[in-house]
């Protein structure tokens, strides 16, 4: 049930906000903000998050995850063995997966996964096997990625190459990677690191600054203020740290940032400061506390 706050925690962007069907790009980063990876991280219809690292990765990531997610109502599993995907790319993608599903028994609607738009996916069974449909993939060209079961790749792969005939070509990663060069597309292990920022590679736009967790307002009563190391308690545990404070001349209330934990960050949350062992009661506020009129 905590797997959208979850993600928020533990990635760079909000994946909380993506919506069930779509899918979004995102970044895990280091304390320092270097990148231990890239992913694409699929809200599906039945409300589950799929997390696609890559391949060099999954040990690394499945550790980050386990840890960073330790403290929220979800669980984390690595369906890496049991799962095969195939990615048809390039401009006559959608015609090759239609004819494959005109092949097969499936539950999968023609007409859908010809209209799904770019980064949103589908489900649906194809001869007997759960199948994940997305419109996604690392090329820079139009095309799918399949996700079916480990045991059904092999007949995926022969419905394809029996549907897209002499216009569907094998390729392994290095062609995939001379067209994600050619995209300018970065590629973790090249263009991306844990010692490369994402602002240095153009992916600055992915990390969100502006979602819940971290930095957040406080507003007190009386004229009493916290002020910085203090900690934040909720129902007495700590669950943050007050940053600066200061009785608000403007105001006329004390007011504070603190940094908390993301389950206690929403606008409204009713917490509390240990000032010097007195109890004072705050209230997570909307930042700026003030704006010039």
């Amino acid at each position: 049930p905590d797997a959208g706050a979850a993600l928020d925690y533990a990635l760079a962007g909000k994946l909380s906000a993506v919506a069930e069907g779509r899918a979004k790009y995102s970044l895990m980063l280091t304390e320092d903000g270097g990148v231990v990876d890239d992913l694409v991280t699929y809200h599906l219809p039945d409300g589950d998050y799929l997390v696609v690292a890559n391949a060099a990765n999954t040990e690394t990531d499945l550790t980050e995850f386990s840890k960073r997610c330790a403290s929220f109502d979800v669980t984390v599993s690595d369906e890496s063995a049991q799962t095969a995907l195939v990615a048809v790319q390039g401009p006559k993608a959608v015609e090759i997966v239609l004819a494959t599903l005109a092949k097969a028994d499936t539950t999968l609607d023609s007409d859908e996964v010809r209209d799904v738009k770019y980064y949103r996916c589908l489900t649906g069974q194809l001869d007997g096997s759960p199948t994940l449909v997305a419109r996604t993939g690392y090329t820079g060209e139009d095309g799918y990625e399949l996700y079916v079961p480990a045991e059904a790749a092999e007949h995926l792969w022969n419905l394809l190459m029996e549907a897209g005939g002499d216009d569907l070509t094998p390729c392994g990663l290095a062609c995939r990677d001379t067209l994600r060069l050619e995209a300018g597309m970065p590629l973790y292990g090249h263009e991306l690191g844990i010692d490369i920022h994402p602002s240095q590679v153009g992916l600055g736009r992915v990390v969100n600054f502006k979602k819940e967790g971290g930095l957040v307002g406080l507003a007190g009563e009386g004229r009493r203020a916290a002020r910085a190391g203090y900690a934040v308690m909720n129902e007495g545990k700590e669950v943050g740290s007050i940053t600066s404070g200061i009785l608000s001349p403007t105001l006329g209330h004390p007011i504070a940032m603190a940094f908390v934990d993301p389950g206690v960050a929403a606008v409204g949350t009713s917490l509390s400061v240990d000032v010097r062992g007195k109890t004072l009661d705050v209230t997570v506020v909307e930042l700026p506390f003030y704006k010039r009129s």
